[in-house]
């Protein structure tokens, strides 16, 4: 019974859709209407610029930090871990909002952050000189999914196993990024500070 309480703990706080409610509270419109329709950190850029969009990441990645936390206090690292895809989850398919929710990458590294400081750091700097240098924010984010797993399993099997049902549920939920990558239509990042 724990265990189906704590999972379903992680489930709710991944489905806080932070993005839609800052951009709301900013008075700049439903964030679902803009872009790419996601309520994650990248979008909101396009809707209200850089610093909301900061703060969207930050809470998006400490929603999933806490569930993480939670699992690994409760049961330990690989449950932890799962707790972390489980509220992941939540952040791509949130019940309040008809299953429509962010892409899950900041709360992705919230929960590697938890696991492991060391893998978060190479991870970040990795997506954030990919990022820069092609100016893809969904490719770099695309690349370092891939390379999640294998960073996982230098910590356990059970991380390992959790962190490629995160790369799996984020890269369906890249799809359409993916989809634009191959015909040349995905935006590059746009820098706002202004808004």
């Amino acid at each position: 019974m724990m265990y189906i309480i704590l999972i379903i703990t992680a489930y709710l706080l991944g489905s806080i859709p932070f993005g839609l409610i800052l951009t709301k509270m900013a008075g700049k419109g439903d964030i679902r209407k803009i872009g790419s329709g996601a309520t994650g950190g990248t979008n909101v850029m396009r809707a209200a610029g850089a610093k909301l969009a900061l703060l969207t990441i930050v809470l998006d990645a400490a929603k999933a930090m806490l569930a993480v936390w939670i699992g690994v206090m409760m049961i330990g690292t690989g449950f932890g871990a799962i707790m972390g895809a489980v509220a992941i989850m939540g952040h791509i398919y949130p019940v309040w909002l008809k299953f429509q929710g962010g892409k899950g990458v900041a709360s992705m590294m919230g929960v590697v952050l938890v696991i492991n400081p060391i893998i978060f750091f190479a991870a970040a700097i990795q997506w954030l000189a990919l990022a820069i240098g092609i100016g893809y924010s969904s490719l770099a984010s695309l690349i370092v999914l891939i390379m999640l797993p294998i960073y996982g399993f230098v910590v356990s099997p059970l991380v390992g196993t959790a962190f490629i049902a995160i790369s799996g549920m984020a890269l369906w939920a890249h799809r359409t990024n993916i989809k634009r990558l191959l015909n040349g239509q995905e935006d590059k990042i746009k820098w706002k500070w202004k808004k």
